[in-house]
């Protein structure tokens, strides 16, 4: 892997700043340590985990902009990770009210701008899968809020009588909110089909995630609280596993040869573009042999 990235930078005749004076030329694939080859003509970027992009892509060559993709997926772990401990029940914390402060400042605000920026070089499926969930910790952050007492005593769904929460009504209105990102997240995971594994995993296991989640509070709503406590714990294993795939992707978009020993593989579908080429490279070797 090395080897084709030491002969990447030997090839190339634009140079790159910062390394001895800006004398070793780099080939101007930005924050894509994993492409061996890659040609101005091709309609169509090798997949990449790290890039955030599994589809049509806008070339790269003239780009001004460093690869947003890991600081909005570092965003989405990190956020994900501590709900998820919170759903697990990790250490007896069951409150998720931690996650306000994360879901608005980093999960949300750092993720938004994190999507607005993937719109700048051209990304549109970076674009809209960061900024939705961006948005989407933004809104659970206020959920959780208690100033705006959504889910509180007295609330929107608190009966009339006690004014107390109605947790039938209100545990239908959160697997309502779940349901919808659920579906959201199965339309990103359908474009990820053609892309890496590892890319592909991160969003099957958040669609699994929301899916478990929703499910526990319908379950909820119906008074099976210990399916419900079950499902949300799935939930929450599923939410794990995501926000580590999530960083997973993101030091696969960050580290390099210039900053790192190694680089991390996303291991590319075989129908994906960069699968078959990797195939008709070994079957030429092997007619070469």
């Amino acid at each position: 892997m090395n080897v084709g990235i030491e002969k990447q930078a030997t090839n190339s005749t634009a140079a790159g700043p910062g390394v001895n004076g800006g004398n070793i030329a780099y080939q101007p694939y930005y924050g894509n340590p994993l492409a061996h080859v890659h040609s101005g003509n091709e309609a169509r970027l090798p997949a990449f985990g790290g890039e955030f992009q599994p589809g049509l892509y806008k070339s790269v060559e003239a780009r001004r902009f460093a690869n947003p993709a890991p600081l909005g997926l570092s965003a989405f772990a990190l956020t994900t990770f501590v709900l998820s401990c919170v759903n697990l029940g990790a250490r007896g914390v069951s409150a998720p009210n931690v996650v306000v402060p994360l879901a608005l400042g980093y999960g949300g605000l750092v993720q938004l701008l994190a999507g607005m920026w993937e719109m700048a070089v051209g990304n549109t499926f970076g674009a809209t899968a960061l900024s939705s969930y961006g948005g989407f910790w933004i809104a659970y952050g206020i959920l959780l809020t208690p100033n705006w007492n959504i889910l509180g005593a007295g609330g929107p769904y608190a009966t009339e009588a006690t004014k107390a929460i109605d947790p039938k009504m209100g545990e239908s209105a959160v697997a309502f909110f779940l349901t919808g990102w659920f579906i959201f997240t199965t339309i990103l995971l359908l474009c990820t089909l053609r892309s890496t594994v590892m890319f592909f995993m991160l969003f099957f296991t958040l669609d699994l995630a929301f899916l478990m989640l929703a499910c526990g509070a319908y379950a909820n709503d119906n008074g099976a609280m210990d399916a419900s406590k079950r499902l949300t714990q799935a939930g929450g294993g599923f939410g794990m596993l995501a926000a580590f795939l999530a960083w997973y992707n993101a030091f696969a978009g960050i580290a390099d040869s210039s900053n790192s020993f190694f680089i991390v593989p996303v291991f590319h579908f075989p129908w994906s573009e960069k699968g078959r080429e990797a195939r008709h490279s070994t079957k030429t070797d092997r007619h070469n042999a």
